[in-house]
């Protein structure tokens, strides 16, 4: 056990300190300190500082809160930001992206990828993000040099991808990750069978055996577009939620993305079974997938996530931004300007994003015990003035621009906006050359 009389190794006084458990709370003049990469104190200002500190920061105009939880994305996607705009769902996939990633993605592609959407998630103030993408075993060499949090999916689908001639090789290759990973203290792997169309029920009975065998989640692309669902009730006979039931895929564990296309009996089946639903919101609105119906959901139980999805179908990793997105799309999609209110918006990127990576013991609130994942964000601004409410000023007025420090596990990775682990340089050049290759090659086809 950790020794409470012992200093604490940081002490950090913010103006606002926004806990989110309990919800709805923001604590004025109140500090958080830190020790051995835990939160070991949450106080008033005069009682904190009455404790020893090796370090105690002032953060003037700042508000305090848990780092953001990316939960869904394909992070070495970056690479293709901006390749194919403007397109539909299956357009986009079968036409241009399949065709890219069937050419370009090797080992060098993911670890460049991978590292360049850490770099930007970090700025933007994600301490944990969940990634399904091609070569795991690749990506989690910089998510581990980098100290971010993640949780990597293993990709599979039934056909030949990169790194896998199969199902069967990329379920072997996850085994093999996972027990690699298994004491890990930041990166959990999970299983992402892509999605109901591109998975056989054989491929998905193997899925539910190691998942249940491993204690492991099982992330999906799932009801993503009504085109989606019209294509299983003809083949299947039934929508893809009840088809995954059936197959018994759904519960705590399973990880339901998209799901813009929802009746009564898909929400009785998110509900009865306590899957989590991960919303994308902006990359639902470029490829017009559809809408999420957040509120209802959230009305009915369901814990409900958020995720920014990959750059090229986004076309960025910023969750402020898309908690913003989320919490006006939800009131019209409602019908209600009370749907989704900024406290809420927050709370689903923080406390249920790491409630559906089955994280929230470890990460996701500001409590004693818990990891010291934090970020700290600046709302001096002119754009943030006068602040009656500083979670609402963060959520409709503020960018991730104002994002100015932030620590995984007490370590700091952010440290007024600058990274303190990786070269944005660096980052920026190997970048440049990857779309100078691929965006010649594109022009020529």
């Amino acid at each position: 056990m950790p020794d409470a009389t012992a200093p604490l190794d940081l002490l950090l006084l913010p103006t606002w300190l926004v806990p989110v458990e309990p919800a709805g709370v923001v604590l004025h003049d109140h500090a958080l300190g830190i020790r051995d990469g835990r939160i070991a104190l949450l106080a008033p200002r005069d009682i904190a500082l009455r404790h020893a500190a090796r370090e105690v920061r002032e953060l003037p105009g700042m508000l305090l809160a848990p780092s953001l939880v990316n939960a869904h994305g394909h992070a070495a996607m970056t690479l293709f930001r901006g390749l194919a705009d403007d397109l539909p769902l299956m357009t986009w996939l079968e036409k241009h992206i399949w065709p890219a990633e069937a050419r370009w993605v090797n080992e060098d592609f993911v670890r460049d990828g991978t590292e360049l959407a850490i770099a930007e998630q970090l700025k933007g103030g994600i301490g944990c993000f969940s990634d399904m993408y091609f070569h795991p075993e690749i990506a989690s060499d910089p998510i581990h040099q980098s100290g971010i949090r993640a949780q990597l999916c293993i990709p599979v689908l039934d056909f030949p991808t990169p790194g896998a001639r199969d199902a069967g090789e990329a379920l072997r290759k996850g085994v093999a990750l996972f027990d690699d990973l298994r004491h890990h203290p930041r990166i959990r792997v999970a299983f992402g069978p892509h999605a109901p169309y591109s998975v056989s029920d054989e491929t998905l009975e193997s899925v539910r055996i190691l998942a249940e065998e491993l204690d492991a989640a099982i992330h999906m692309h799932v009801h993503e577009t009504s085109h989606e669902i019209a294509r299983a009730i003809e083949r299947d006979g039934v929508r893809p939620l009840t088809r995954l039931a059936r197959r018994g895929l759904l519960g705590p564990r399973f990880q339901a993305v998209h799901v813009t296309q929802l009746d009564d009996e898909d929400l009785a089946l998110l509900v009865e079974s306590n899957s989590s639903v991960i919303h994308c919101p902006e990359s639902n609105l470029k490829l017009a997938s559809g809408f999420c119906p957040v509120e209802r959901l959230w009305l009915a139980g369901v814990n409900v996530a958020i995720g920014t999805d990959g750059a090229a179908s986004n076309n960025d990793l910023d969750l402020l931004g898309e908690i913003r997105t989320a919490a006006l799309l939800a009131k019209g999609v409602a019908g209600s300007a009370t749907a989704l209110d900024a406290h809420r918006a927050l709370r689903m990127a923080t406390l249920n994003g790491a409630r559906a990576l089955g994280l929230d013991a470890e990460t996701g609130s500001l409590e004693p015990g818990k990891s010291a994942d934090l970020v700290a964000f600046d709302l001096s601004g002119l754009a943030q003035q006068p602040i009656y409410d500083p979670v609402s000023q963060l959520i409709y007025a503020s960018g991730r621009d104002c994002v100015r420090h932030l620590w995984v596990g007490g370590r700091q990775l952010l440290e007024d906006g600058r990274l303190t682990r990786l070269d944005e340089e660096r980052l920026k050049d190997k970048a440049r050359e990857w779309g100078r290759r691929i965006g010649a090659a594109d022009s020529a086809r």
